[in-house]
């Protein structure tokens, strides 16, 4: 590996505009792999984002922009995925560039549905990529704050030390702090899960519930987290750190997230479907919701509020006589 590795972004969204926003403060050139076209042309023109963040003006010479994603894989050294996990084996098809040697940090909160995998998980058993080559990037941190430079926080979690503070260096900034963890699977997890938390926030509030049940909500939320990730991947760990339960509240909390958004309109009537069609962006906890209900048949945590979010969801069960009966089950 270089002593100066190249870096590259995979995605065209908030987050991955963040992220290229945050690695430009550090690395004097990154190669940033997006499908639109205009998008791309419009950044060389006006030096923002058409379609996300933009209010983030870049300096187009620390930008390799290219519609190939085997362009920017053969030029960096370690690439972030930041592209939503339902397109992710899509985009992945387009591959002929080989990821051996590559260092894949995943900045995507979600399960790969075709493999019902977590990203990290996916780039090792159908990539071959081993362990100390995966890191994940975690918050607490939306992008839209990231945009607007307030004080953001991130984890930078990987096998392998050394490549989790080479990240970290390249995101730190007077208005991002970094750490570090070697906790790869739970933080990932804790990042798809808190995304079904987060719907579940939502829809309570469509509902009609106030502060004191959603206090209570999140409260429930990060116990059943930790009984759930304690599951999948034993190991020492305080749930209670921002990487878990920092990300939780600012994901069920916020007016930037997308996943109480998406849930607040299915707790006010909206179907699945036209929650969709109105937001413009995708809310991961939607593809979470199935991809985690199905992991616990095999591991039977006790998780309410995730089989409440799929009761909804899924199965087109009434939101209010779910979420009545859910209260009965909280504490």
């Amino acid at each position: 590996m270089n002593d100066t590795p190249k870096f590259a972004v995979i995605g065209g969204g908030s987050w991955a505009t963040a992220i290229a926003k945050m690695l430009c403060v550090n690395v004097t050139e990154i190669a940033w792999y997006m499908r639109s076209t205009y998008a791309i042309e419009h950044i060389k023109l006006q030096k923002h984002n058409p379609n996300y963040l933009s209010s983030v003006e870049f300096d187009n010479a620390k930008l390799k922009l290219t519609n190939d994603i085997n362009e920017a894989v053969a030029y960096a050294d370690y690439i972030i995925f930041a592209i939503p996990s339902a397109f992710l084996s899509g985009e992945l098809e387009k591959l002929t560039e080989s990821l051996e040697g590559k260092v894949i940090f995943s900045a995507i909160k979600g399960i790969v549905p075709e493999t019902s995998l977590i990203v990290g998980e996916h780039f090792h058993e159908k990539y071959d990529i081993p362990y100390e080559n995966i890191g994940v990037i975690t918050g607490p941190c939306h992008a839209e704050e990231v945009a607007l430079e307030r004080l953001s926080y991130l984890t930078i979690a990987c096998g392998d030390q050394k490549k989790a503070k080479i990240m970290a260096k390249r995101l730190d900034s007077y208005y991002i702090k970094t750490k570090i963890s070697d906790d790869i699977v739970g933080t990932e997890y804790a990042a798809m899960l808190k995304n079904i938390y987060a719907i579940a926030a939502g829809i309570a509030h469509g509902l009609g519930y106030g502060d004191n049940f959603q206090a209570l909500l999140m409260s429930n939320a990060i116990r059943e987290m930790k009984k759930f990730i304690r599951k999948v991947h034993r190991m020492k760990r305080n749930i209670n750190n921002s990487a878990y339960l920092g990300d939780l509240l600012v994901t069920g909390y916020s007016v930037f997230s997308r996943n109480r958004m998406f849930g607040n309109m299915i707790g006010k009537g909206y179907t699945v479907k036209s929650a969709m069609m109105e937001m413009s962006m995708v809310a991961e906890g939607y593809y979470a919701t199935k991809s985690a209900y199905n992991l616990n048949e095999e591991y039977k945590a006790k998780t309410p509020i995730i089989d409440a979010v799929y009761s909804i969801l899924y199965e087109g069960k009434d939101a209010k006589q779910v979420f009545k009966k859910l209260t009965d089950k909280l504490d």
